[in-house]
């Protein structure tokens, strides 16, 4: 308790609250999570961001739990936008860091993740992913298997589950006693394709970022997993908290309707996943892709998008206006 009023009185960065000891923050397009142990009065980061991250990382810490540092960094997965700035915390902090074993090559140097598949649509964010880095890093001497029996270090009150599909070791982290889950980039609480829904943090619940699943039948299997729970609040890597019958309602609604809802209607890993197994990618589908096109529309679409946030400025009509750009960015 005593972490939270701290929190009222001094939070001057754009973090929030998700649920008791558990507190969040968005930068640019992903969030990073903070997770208060209370019983020793540790505390655990929850993924590392983008490359510039680390700065409004360390802040947010300083001002939840002044100068010390977190007991362990866990990571619900290996993408460029959740490790962006893992190495830079690590020199600074020298914690152990704790991934799934499937996702261990990806933080190793041992294996790049599968290719993006910018071909997916749904907005800017799919048709720019051709430019989104899928090489590993390499922690080797900080990074650590997660335990077998799905308990997570530094958070007895928590345990892990794997939620692959969106990448093989993927896993979402849920607090039982409270229905609290965090469930990364195995489902997200905004349209992840689309540049204005992710900017604007839009509500709904969506399945994985299209343009870097790789196989949707475990990504579908995943999701109705974290549906069984019945959670009360749910935080993801993108999108604003949301809790209550709203969101085990939409929850739901995706597990039931996911062919239809979240898969897209074509794209590389549609008929046929990449696959990987405890060494990295071991196999990916021909891509078929014509990159011209693409490129082309990613054009396109940047000039309306562009022209969409500079009517956010103007009041007279801006609902109208934005709903127009986003419907025609979901193309």
């Amino acid at each position: 308790m005593s972490s939270e009023i701290n929190f009222q009185k001094k939070n001057t960065t754009n973090f929030f609250t998700v649920a008791p000891g558990v507190w969040g923050m968005k930068d640019i397009f992903v969030n990073i999570y903070m997770i208060l142990n209370p019983f020793d009065g540790n505390w655990v980061l929850v993924d590392a961001g983008l490359k510039w991250s680390a700065p409004k990382i360390k802040k947010m810490a300083q001002q939840l739990f002044g100068d010390s540092k977190p007991s362990a960094i866990i990571l619900t997965h290996g993408h460029f936008d959740h490790v962006g700035s893992l190495e830079k915390l690590i020199e600074e902090w020298n914690v152990p860091v704790y991934a799934h074993y499937l996702e261990i090559p990806y933080l190793t140097g041992k294996s790049s993740y599968p290719p993006p598949d910018p071909s997916v649509g749904g907005g800017l964010m799919s048709l720019m992913a051709w430019a989104y880095p899928t090489s590993p890093i390499n922690i080797w001497n900080h990074v650590n298997v997660l335990p077998d029996n799905g308990g997570i270090p530094g958070l007895p009150e928590w345990r892990f589950l794997h939620t692959p599909g969106h990448t093989p070791g993927h896993i979402s982290l849920y607090r039982e006693s409270d229905g609290v889950l965090i469930a990364g980039d195995a489902f997200v609480t905004t349209k992840a394709e689309s540049v204005i829904s992710v900017m604007l943090q839009l509500k709904t619940v969506s399945g994985p970022p299209k343009y870097l699943t790789y196989d949707w039948a475990l990504a579908r299997q995943s999701v109705k997993d974290l549906m069984k729970l019945e959670p009360e609040v749910v935080a993801t890597g993108h999108g604003k908290p949301m809790q209550g019958s709203e969101v085990r309602r939409l929850l739901h609604k995706l597990s039931e309707k996911f062919y239809e809802l979240a898969v897209p209607s074509s794209g590389r890993y549609i008929d046929e996943p990449a696959v990987a197994d405890a060494t990295g990618v071991v196999y990916v589908p021909e891509n078929n892709i014509n990159k011209r096109s693409l490129i082309l529309k990613a054009l396109a679409v940047t000039a309306v998008v562009a022209t969409a946030f500079v009517l956010l400025s103007k009041k007279q009509k801006r609902t109208t206006k934005i709903k127009e750009a986003l419907a025609y960015e979901v193309w």
